[in-house]
């Protein structure tokens, strides 16, 4: 019985014992703590370059309308020249990736170079007064490190690797571990993958354990008290809900509309004069900008944290003007994701239902309107529900914050019936299939409008 039990335990322990198992190990890991270094790094950077572009406008108020469609141009040539795969969000990138077997085809959406780009190119953006978040490319530059890491430890599974390096970018970037977590089940695989489980974990803990120690540990709005008191003030919830969940599915529809059709349309000219019309959609976001006098440029944290406080001016006109810009911005092609701006378009429309129904805590309006249009555009309630928990550190608004993320994204889904990430991951998909599959910078995959 002895001898049995130690030769069934011989094979576990050697393999537990093994150095190219431990070796695999630690260049995974090293991963995840440089995913969330270099996150960190992007964040400051990112704000940084934002903080420059709000300088230089705030003395020369014309200055927006040469300079943003300027930085648009530039982008959109870089983009094309040294960083095919690049543009938009990255989520999409990520999770049709994941779906690719040839190496060559993964290369290009995901590699060094397209992280490197991506990072460098949504800095530039924002430095530019783009409407843009760095939270999307932050889930392609998680991802590119990840499978760069596991290809040169010879790892193999690398639909799990893309999965959690696309957590881990998610949790580095908001400084939400369990947001993280949750967006790879619910997002980026839409199901529970058991033996992938403890890599999205262990990457995640490092990623945003590392991020923790360099940008600290707590939320990024800090903690919010405001709460819902008196029954009431829970007419906000299904009012919150629907029209999160309506706007959020006409900005999705709208979204994956204009990725479809713009090449359609331009289908000749866009290759020749594609940076021309990425000028064009700059100036009109500069225009935008600086005729309603509305700050619709960056990510719109500003913003969020002032609904969050009540002191967000003329909410109903920043939401409909943040919208538009988002739009622009995406159709132009450039790098940047739309995380962010969502998150400032729904903390300004909970800040206009507050002028409907006076009376309820500013505070719990913008968490809720928030959560409501995120989960409207994504269509991932529960993301949306655990990111501005985290962000907001609320227990208090817990129950109210799932309950308008149900509405919102069931609201939504009867409009837009395809979650807008995975509708664009289908364009890049017959994209980087249509191409082949030998991945080379500069290649067809760059030389045409892609998908935001």
């Amino acid at each position: 019985m002895a001898y049995r039990l130690r030769r069934q335990l011989r094979p576990s322990l050697s393999l537990w014992l093994s150095s190219l198992l431990w070796r695999r190990r630690l260049v995974f890991w090293l991963g995840a703590i440089l995913t969330g270094l270099v996150c960190v790094a992007f964040a400051y950077a990112a704000d940084y370059a934002f903080e420059l572009f709000r300088m230089v406008t705030a003395a020369w108020p014309f200055a927006g309308l040469v300079v943003t469609p300027l930085g648009f141009g530039l982008c959109t040539y870089l983009l094309m020249r040294f960083f095919p795969g690049g543009e938009g969000s990255g989520i999409p990138q990520a999770i049709a990736a994941r779906k690719l077997d040839s190496p060559g085809q993964r290369n290009r959406l995901l590699s060094l170079r397209i992280g490197f780009g991506k990072v460098m190119l949504t800095t530039l953006a924002l430095g530019f007064g783009a409407s843009v978040g760095r939270e999307g490319p932050s889930v392609q530059v998680g991802a590119s490190i990840m499978l760069a890491c596991s290809r040169f430890a010879g790892l193999g599974r690398m639909r799990g690797v893309i999965l959690a390096g696309s957590a881990a970018g998610v949790a580095a970037a908001f400084n939400t571990p369990l947001a993280g977590i949750i967006f790879a089940i619910e997002e980026m695989s839409r199901a529970f993958e058991k033996r992938v489980s403890t890599l999205i974990l262990s990457a995640v803990l490092l990623a945003a354990g590392a991020a923790a120690l360099v940008h600290g540990s707590g939320s990024y709005f800090g903690q919010t008290m405001a709460q819902l008191g008196h029954w009431t003030d829970w007419l906000v919830v299904p009012l919150l809900g629907v029209g999160g969940g309506v706007i959020g599915a006409c900005f999705a529809r709208a979204m994956i509309g204009q990725a479809r059709l713009i090449p359609r349309v331009l289908r000749g000219r866009i290759g020749r004069h594609r940076i021309v019309f990425a000028m064009l959609c700059g100036f009109l976001v500069a225009l935008l900008a600086w005729g309603s006098g509305l700050p619709i440029n960056g990510t719109g944290y500003a913003e969020a944290k002032a609904a969050l406080a009540g002191d967000l001016a003329e909410p109903w006109s920043f939401v409909a003007a943040k919208l538009l810009a988002n739009l622009l911005t995406q159709a132009s092609g450039i790098a940047g994701g739309i995380f962010a701006p969502t998150l400032a378009v729904g903390a300004g429309l909970g800040a206009a239902v507050g002028d409907i129904v006076p009376g309820v805590a500013p505070g719990a309006l913008a968490a809720l309107g928030m959560v409501a249009l995120f989960a409207g555009v994504m269509q991932a309630p529960i993301t949306g529900f655990v990111i501005v928990f985290e962000m907001t550190d609320n227990h208090a608004m817990v129950i109210p914050l799932m309950a308008v993320a149900i509405i919102a994204a069931g609201t939504s889904r009867m409009i837009c019936h395809q979650p807008i990430y995975h509708a664009l991951s289908e364009m890049f998909l017959a994209r980087v299939r249509a191409a082949g599959g030998s991945g080379a910078p500069g290649s067809e995959l760059g030389g045409r409008l892609s998908p935001p």
